[in-house]
């Protein structure tokens, strides 16, 4: 509906509208911010789930309405996301386009520049990561691709704003690329008699036509909204036609065609010179893939990416700002100053009582959550600018390969151990929605966080090296079950595998330094604001008095069907308000010997598997809509009373001892 008011507002004003188009994780959302600033809308696109982000700027008294569209691999659609973008262009066209590109990877680069040229439409290529490409020995010439393309070519490095005013100038310049690519004899025949049946509309019909000859089934809405029936008969009948005349497919020999002059363009204007790094990291970048020696150092990664998130960050630097600063320092002062500026109980309470928004909110949001992801965005950043990223992606493909999905998902899962509601901000690296709500729901439901995971292996080690076996089976049964049977239940197609492998290098202080400052700034707009909202809604309950409700309502799933005492359903309801509470209510219980070693581990398969934290669950509703969120709830916490049960009765039936 606001996509409609934005479009509505556009026709009556004196706005042209750019569309920002590029392929997935090129930094086009960070040049979309720099052109843009704060003033942004997001919305859907009509007819979808799909988020599409507006923007104003203007340039030398132009004004310009500038759409970020989402990332694409082809015009051709293959998802939701690249229909929405190749939309955005048919049905609306853009004054002109501004394509942001990867400057380590011209050829795959060129292949989406050459769908926009067929098109007509004017546009700028903006290849950013001009840096990157630097250090990994690729010099592209700039003026030579300028030539042989006919537009106009900038390069820029995001984070640095270096570049920025050339692209800036540049839009004030565009024009429609001269290059144009050429499909053979036959496809050329049957392009021409297809254009001839189209009507002029926002694109060029060669590229509608060719957009028909590939076997585009996305089109068919426009078709039928455009063309008689007849003429789209005729249309069917000579693609048809010219299918039968190729020896391939009609969309692979278009494609190859693509790819052949992407590659020739390439190949003119790259100049290779050595990366720095020497033998060493060489040797290393090689080591790292190989499908024997490469486990090691994958797990040696992952044990340091855990050590430094989970253990330096969520313990020290938690325990140093929770008990330290906000424990002896700002909360005691935050609590004599609000009781002496404010009066009133109630408004006191909800500041800083039990549920306060400065003791638990901003306690919760920066003394414990901020450390971990902080240094997990180190890591992160470190991982990145070395080159090893990729290459952790590829060693965990073929596990997640078993989930429908691909390596890529490594991240947010590895995030997961550190803050859930981190990782399903991280997310977003995946490509395809499909593929975000598969690791948004596993996350959700069988991925425990730091603080959690610590108080249970605390409550483990007391049992024996068996039941942590127990344990941690039932969880990878769980997530791998799961993990197979949404990968068949959930709409989309499963994506492809590609990934450029840029050499090792040693990691840039300055890349990391303000790639980290930009995602902590990310972090801190996003996620604080739901920390607050979720602890009001906790006061709320509280002085409602609807916990104790709640704790009656569950009490009988929790002694008959899991067999543990009444009093654990409170820390179940205190596992949703807050994970890692939850489990050290188990664990207070467990030290008191309120629990039996069995009810212990049937409670802490519960606990594990249960529905995510009240922050997690926001940030879900926020990345997943509303309607995703409650359905992934309404599956997790089933699966979780229904897998303690389980194994309450296996564990009783056969007498197991722990």
């Amino acid at each position: 509906m606001h996509e409609h008011k934005v479009a509505h507002k556009l026709k009556g004003s004196h706005y042209e509208r750019i569309a920002l188009i590029g392929n997935p994780n090129v930094g086009k959302s960070v040049i979309f911010g720099l052109l843009t600033g704060k003033y942004v809308t997001v919305s859907n696109y009509p007819g979808t789930t799909v988020e599409v982000s507006h923007g104003n700027i203007a340039l030398d008294s132009k004004k310009y309405h500038i759409v970020d569209t989402p990332g694409v691999n082809s015009l051709i659609p293959m998802s939701e996301d690249e229909r929405v973008t190749r939309d955005i262009l048919l049905k609306e066209r853009p004054a002109l386009i501004v394509q942001v590109a990867d400057s380590k990877n011209l050829k795959r680069t060129l292949l989406l520049t050459l769908q926009i040229a067929e098109m007509g439409i004017p546009m700028v290529l903006d290849l950013n990561m001009e840096d990157e490409a630097r250090d990994r020995g690729i010099i592209i010439n700039m003026q030579e691709l300028r030539e042989i393309l006919g537009i106009e070519v900038v390069t820029t490095i995001a984070p640095q704003r270096k570049g920025f005013r050339e692209l800036r100038n540049s839009i004030l310049s565009p024009s429609v690329p001269k290059v144009n690519v050429t499909y053979g004899p036959v496809v050329e025949e049957y392009i021409k008699m297809i254009s001839s049946q189209l009507p002029e509309g926002n694109i060029s019909r060669r590229s509608i036509a060719v957009m028909i000859l590939s076997g585009d089934e996305s089109l068919k809405e426009w078709l039928a909204a455009n063309l008689s029936c007849e003429v789209i008969k005729e249309v069917e009948r000579l693609r048809d036609e010219c299918q039968v005349k190729m020896r391939g497919t009609l969309s692979a020999a278009i494609n190859q065609a693509r790819l052949d002059l992407a590659g020739r363009i390439a190949d003119k204007v790259i100049r290779h010179i050595p990366a720095e790094g020497g033998w060493l990291f060489s040797f290393f970048g090689k080591v790292s893939m190989h499908p024997v020696w490469g486990i090691p150092i994958l797990l040696l990664v992952l044990f340091g990416l855990y050590e430094f998130v989970g253990v330096f960050g969520a313990g020290t630097l938690v325990n140093l700002f929770e008990k330290t600063i906000f424990g002896e320092y700002i909360n005691p002062m935050a609590t004599k100053v609000v009781k002496l500026l404010m009066p009133i109980g109630l408004v006191q309470e909800l500041l800083v009582g039990e549920y306060g928004l400065i003791t638990v909110a901003l306690t919760y949001a920066i003394a414990i959550i901020l450390p971990i992801t902080a240094t997990f965005f180190i890591a992160f950043a470190i991982l990145e600018d070395s080159g090893y990223l990729p290459r952790l992606a590829i060693m965990s493909n073929r596990v997640f390969s078993i989930m429908g999905l691909n390596g890529k998902a490594v991240l947010p899962m590895v995030l997961g151990l550190g803050c859930g509601t981190m990782a399903v901000m991280t997310s977003r690296i995946l490509e395809t929605r499909r593929d975000r709500v598969i690791i948004t729901f596993l996350l959700a439901l069988a991925i425990p966080c730091s603080a959690q995971l610590g108080v249970i292996l605390g409550m483990l080690s007391a049992l024996s090296f068996m039941a942590t076996i127990i344990w941690a089976a039932c969880i990878l049964i769980v997530l791998f079950v799961s993990g197979y049977l949404a990968s068949k239940v959930v709409k989309g197609e499963r994506t492809d595998f590609f990934l450029e492998i840029p050499p090792i290098r040693r990691p840039a202080l300055m890349n990391i330094l303000i790639k980290t400052a930009g995602r902590v700034e990310w972090y801190l707009k996003e996620a604080v604001p739901l920390f607050i909202l979720g602890t009001f809604i906790l006061f709320l309950l509280h002085k409602l008095n609807l916990l104790g409700v709640l704790e009656k309502i569950a009490s009988p799933v929790v002694v008959n069907l899991l067999g543990l005492p009444e009093k654990t359903t409170e820390s179940f309801i205190l596992g949703f308000l807050r994970r890692d509470y939850g489990a050290a209510g188990l664990f207070t219980m467990a030290e008191k010997g309120l629990l039996t070693h069995v009810q212990s581990l049937v409670s802490l398969v519960t606990i594990t598997l249960f529905i995510p934290c009240l922050a997690n669950f926001f940030m879900i509703i926020k990345e997943m809509g509303m309607k995703t969120a409650i359905a992934m709830v309404a599956i997790v916490f089933p699966l979780a009373f229904l897998g303690g049960g389980l194994l309450n009765w296996i564990l009783t039936a056969f007498h197991v001892t722990l």
